[in-house]
């Protein structure tokens, strides 16, 4: 069971998880020096943040954001995938972005997720987990995994159902950044804003609207959104699996190898 100091400000590998609740908004925020990318433990920590927040009774919605001007997420952290050293390893680090999807999804409150710039791979898969995700202009968002020699297999699921299997399945072949209007226009992002100011007012005020609203009512409206979903236990660990052979290979060493060296 976690307590509350547990999350507030608990830093890990170079980067932080930390939680505030006021006025019955819950705010999760992440952050790492590498453009906000993911480790294994970060991952692990962001998933038992958003529980956590799910179960505390003072906050009645959720924003979820990150640190800094720069990207909003990087995804998986390269220097983690170079060091796995087998499937099991392999496994249970893509196992991270499949914890935090099915915190988000699960969690018995509103998740607004606050996109304040280009956002890659897994963290277009916690974009795409948001109820109601914001991003500003510059948000751009691409899915490179085949670049380097795997695939969007864990977060996957939670994009496509967001999006549509046409438009993922061209965010999967074609490893090139969308920008922000084509993140809207696909349902990717809920709401496209010019800058970071009047984006941060809007989030304001619908958690705001929200915080006051009947709790159980938003329970129930999000269990009948994410219908369907029950099963994603088990996909999303098979999906895992799939990544954490995948990552092994000497194509996807040399791959990520190349990008790290850029």
């Amino acid at each position: 069971m976690l307590t509350r100091p547990a999350i507030e400000g608990t830093a890990v590998a170079g980067g932080d998880v930390s939680v505030t609740i006021a006025d019955g908004i819950g705010t999760i925020h992440f952050s790492h020096p590498k453009g906000n990318s993911l480790p294994g433990v970060l991952l692990r920590r962001l998933a038992e943040a958003i529980a956590w927040v799910g179960r505390d009774s003072a906050a009645r919605v959720i924003v979820l954001r990150s640190a800094g001007s720069g990207p909003f997420c990087a995804g998986a952290s390269f220097d983690e995938l170079v060091s796995i050293a087998s499937e099991a390893e392999g496994e249970e680090f893509f196992s991270g972005f499949a914890r935090v999807i099915l915190a988000m999804i699960r969690a018995p409150k509103f998740v607004l997720v606050r996109v304040h710039g280009r956002t890659a791979g897994g963290g277009v898969g916690i974009a795409a987990a948001g109820d109601y995700t914001f991003a500003v202009r510059s948000a751009s968002a691409k899915l490179s995994e085949l670049a380097v020699g795997i695939g969007p297999f864990v977060v996957g699921p939670v994009i496509e159902r967001r999006i549509g299997n046409g438009p993922y399945a061209a965010m999967t072949v074609d490893a090139d950044w969308r920008d922000a209007e084509w993140g809207e226009r696909h349902g990717l992002y809920a709401r496209v804003f010019d800058d970071v100011a009047s984006m941060d007012a809007a989030i304001n005020a619908l958690a705001g609207t929200l915080s006051a609203s009947n709790p159980e009512a938003m329970t129930e409206l999000k269990r009948v959104c994410w219908s369907g979903t029950e099963p994603w236990d088990v996909l999303l660990s098979e999906r895992a699996r799939m990544s954490g052979r995948l990552v092994l290979s000497g194509f996807t060493r040399a791959a990520i190898a190349k990008f790290k060296g850029r």
